[in-house]
């Protein structure tokens, strides 16, 4: 039984668990605690907030993936680890390339690791282990979050809660649906939509009370 692969809920089955996320306001001491930790790290952790790509295309992405002058990163692949195969790169989740923006801050710090990369090992991916041009294991980084989560006192840290703390961000405060859903890589609006329904339903209400103030203060 153990090759035999558990069969999915019907989705009559499944339980909403919600959407663990960071708010902005506590994004900022985190923020805080990674101007003390090592470039590779402050790195890594910056690229997961401010695009909400998955872990495996962030330990996937290679120097050629990057667009430094447009300042875009091409997310082709998906490093994935299985006892058996070990790591080896894979498509993306949605099975189709996307190019995303990145903040320029981001970009400067993608080339600070670049030179300092080169420094010690040369290789073709970003996020290498140490002192080896050899792609970063995909399970290191919820290891040193887990560490980073004690040290700074920052609660339940792991990967996928980054991810879904730039949706949230991105939805509550005005970011539009459709362009969410692409930077995230769903193939599906729907998908978003109900994942983050919370946060969409939190945007509503805040454009709500922006036509109220508009037409409050025209009214005066």
């Amino acid at each position: 039984m153990d090759k035999v692969e558990r069969p999915k809920p019907r989705k009559g089955e499944l339980k909403d668990k919600g959407v663990e996320a960071y708010t902005t306001e506590e994004v900022q001491p985190i923020f805080a605690a990674l101007e003390h930790e090592p470039l590779k790290w402050r790195t890594l952790m910056r690229l997961l907030i401010d695009t909400g790509i998955r872990r495996g295309e962030c330990f996937g992405l290679q120097w050629k993936d990057i667009n430094f002058k447009a300042g875009t990163i091409a997310i082709r692949g998906n490093l994935c680890y299985t006892p058996q195969k070990g790591i080896y790169l894979d498509t993306p989740k949605s099975g189709k390339v996307r190019t995303i923006d990145v903040d320029p801050e981001i970009i400067g710090l993608l080339q600070q690791l670049r030179l300092e990369q080169a420094g010690h090992a040369i290789s073709a991916y970003v996020f290498t282990q140490q002192n080896s041009p050899e792609p970063m294991h995909p399970q290191s980084p919820a290891r040193y979050m887990q560490k980073f989560s004690k040290k700074y006192d920052v609660p339940d840290l792991h990967p996928h809660k980054l991810r879904h703390t730039f949706a949230s961000i991105a939805i509550t405060n005005g970011a539009d649906l459709t362009s969410v859903s692409e930077k995230l890589g769903h193939s599906d609006t729907a998908i978003t939509l109900r994942m983050y329904a919370h946060a969409n339903e939190e945007s509503i209400r805040r454009a709500g009370q922006i036509v109220r103030d508009a037409l409050k203060a025209q009214g005066q």
